[in-house]
């Protein structure tokens, strides 16, 4: 089944973004299609009692006039800047990929090309593929945006796709039919039979007068082979008939660079791209975006903070930013220092670890006194680049082939996976994968890493 098309965000922040904003206010509900936004309460004069709390914007987003303070609006306005628990939607918004987001569209729009992305969880791929899904709309493309799950069918997803196409681009009908005219789409032109891929790209042939962009998200949580096989028979169908449809498709895996294996020559089709870290450049230039809507100022020693703690993940850069923003407001100052970014470290790292299991963080600390922290971070930096499962050949690639840190990483290996806290599993060619047990300890050991690192 096709999952709703909002975007939810990764599971291992989930502990962290439903704590985002204890600090500010209670907890009281769980987050479904979008997250929760939790607001400091202004305090209101109570008859005949305590001081009771108000909210501080209207359900509009606009300052609440009957409570309203000096940095009430900049809290709003940092929460839409930096949207921490959500993609970037607004291009206004957008920060850093310029070479990238070009390349991308060169390839959709002068090659006729299928495009693959992929990277590691919190590098942004989300955000590219909003960014790219308006700029296509803004061309007049016909966009069909679909979030995979692991049981994702190829009927369903065709339906969903065919349900973005109105009939007047139909060759066969125009718009002035009366289907066309009624709103009708290439959904109501097929039968109850499962679709396979041959009738799927004969009902895309005769699209006329317009382009088709088929966007889908989270590919590789799919776990079943016959769906990939039938997109990846799709896309080279589409292009050796030269369908006006193409595909942009998006995972953690690097296995989906590999999608042109199951169709002979379907690379020639296909443009496959790794999403990297953000430089310093960019996560500068979103921390700028947000003293930009928001009206504040991040001193140097505060934006070299969020980039030696972020790693260049921008979810991260923008998660601390907006923390530290919050910091300072609350604190009735319009400038961050490192020291608001500390905090705002130290507050992640607490509320991840209350998703670690208790076992686990009792093993961590000893570890981490034994001087072994540097290691989990390399075990944390193969897990996050993989998107779970990470092989010994990914653990040298973290700790970039250093001797004396191999053996210690065996040796942690082994003992996390005799506890519990690593799964291990499956001999394949790169020997046996490992995974943490607990979804949020690879954020939660790279955390402790930044903080350590800053001293």
């Amino acid at each position: 089944m096709l999952k709703d098309v909002a975007m939810t965000g990764d599971f291992s922040w989930r502990g962290l973004t439903r704590n985002l904003f204890r600090r500010l206010g209670p907890e009281s509900g769980r987050r479904d299609r979008e997250p929760l936004t939790y607001i400091r309460a202004a305090e209101i004069p109570a008859p005949g009692g305590p001081a009771l709390p108000g909210f501080q914007r209207t359900a509009s987003d606009q300052p609440n006039p009957a409570y309203a303070e000096g940095f009430a609006a900049s809290r709003a306005k940092l929460l839409n800047a930096y949207a921490p628990t959500r993609p970037v939607t607004d291009p206004r918004l957008f920060a850093g990929r310029t070479g990238i987001v070009k390349a991308l569209i060169h390839a959709i729009e002068e090659q006729r090309l299928h495009v693959v992305i992929y990277g590691e969880r919190g590098v942004g791929k989300t955000s590219l593929l909003h960014l790219l899904s308006q700029a296509a709309k803004d061309a007049r493309y016909l966009v069909a945006y679909i979030d995979c799950s692991q049981r994702s069918e190829f009927d369903e997803t065709f339906r969903a796709l065919a349900s973005h196409i109105p009939l007047m681009f139909h060759g066969a009908y125009g718009p002035t039919s009366i289907q066309s005219e009624r709103g009708d789409t290439l959904v109501s032109l097929l039968g109850p039979q499962p679709m396979t891929v041959g009738t799927a790209v004969d009902a895309l042939a005769r699209i006329e007068g317009t382009r088709v962009l088929l966007i889908l998200d989270d590919f590789d949580q799919s776990d079943s082979e016959d769906f990939r096989n039938k997109i990846a028979e799709f896309l080279k169908s589409l292009s050796d008939q030269a369908v006006h449809v193409q595909a942009l498709i998006a995972g953690v895996s690097a296995e989906l660079a590999e999608l042109v294996g199951h169709v002979p020559s379907l690379h020639r089709h296909v443009l496959a791209m790794q999403i990297p870290r953000m430089t310093a450049g960019e996560v500068r230039d979103v921390i700028a975006r947000g003293e930009a809507v928001g009206d504040v100022r991040f001193d140097q020693e505060a934006v070299r903070a969020i980039i030696a703690a972020c790693t260049g993940l921008p979810y991260l850069a923008k998660l601390l930013g907006y923390r530290a923003a919050l910091a300072a407001l609350q604190d009735g100052r319009r400038t961050i220092t490192a020291n608001d970014v500390g905090a705002s470290v130290q507050e992640a790292i607490d509320e991840l670890r209350e998703t670690v299991p208790r076992h686990a963080q009792l093993r961590i600390d000893e570890l981490t006194e034994r001087g072994q922290l540097p290691v989990m971070g390399a075990l944390a930096r193969a897990a996050q680049s993989t998107g779970g499962w990470f092989t010994t050949e990914d653990i040298a690639t973290a700790l970039g082939d250093d001797p004396t840190l191999l053996r210690d990483a065996t040796a942690v290996v082994q003992d996390l996976a005799q506890r519990n806290i690593l799964n291990e599993t499956q001999d394949d060619a790169h020997g046996d994968a490992f995974r943490f047990t607990a979804p949020a300890l690879p954020d939660y050991l790279s955390l402790l890493v930044a903080k350590s690192r800053s001293g």
